[in-house]
C-alpha cells in the first residue's frame, strides 16, 4: 500500500506560479500511474492532470493546458505539478492520486489511494 503526501501548496496572485509535490512512502511510485485533481468549494472533484508509470505519457484537462505541468521522479518518488499564470478560478483543494500498475495514463474512476490534499488560493 502507497501513502500519499501533498506539499507546496499556499496563496498567491493571479499570474502566480506554484509547485506541488506529491510524495509516495510504502511502495516505490513508479509501480503507479498519478494523477492530481482538484475540488473546489461547492464543486464536483475535477481531475487536472495524469502522468503514466513511466511519464512518457501525460494527460491534462483544458482549462490548464499550456500553464501546468506534471512531472514525475521516480529515483526520488514524487510527482510534482508545476502551475504556471495562475487564474482565481484554480483555486482549490489539490490531491494527488494513484493506481496501482496503471496501464498508460489512468482513468479518474481507477485510482486507488489518494492524498490528503493541500490548499491553492489565487487571488486576483
Amino acid at each position: 500500500q502507497v501513502h500519499l503526501v501533498e506539499s507546496g501548496g499556499g496563496m498567491v496572485q493571479a499570474g502566480g506560479s506554484l509547485r506541488l509535490s506529491c510524495a509516495a512512502s510504502g511502495r516505490t511510485l513508479s509501480s503507479y500511474g498519478v494523477g492530481w485533481f482538484r475540488q473546489a468549494p461547492g464543486k464536483e472533484r475535477e481531475s487536472v492532470a495524469a502522468i503514466s508509470r513511466s511519464g512518457s505519457n501525460t494527460y491534462y484537462t483544458d482549462s490548464v493546458k499550456g500553464r501546468f505541468t506534471i512531472s514525475r521522479d521516480n529515483a526520488e518518488n514524487t510527482v510534482d505539478l508545476l502551475m504556471n499564470s495562475l487564474k482565481a478560478e484554480d483555486t482549490a483543494v489539490y490531491y494527488c492520486a494513484a493506481e496501482f500498475r496503471a496501464s498508460g495514463v489512468s482513468i479518474p474512476g481507477r485510482y486507488n489511494y489518494w492524498g490528503q490534499g493541500t490548499q491553492v488560493t489565487v487571488s486576483s
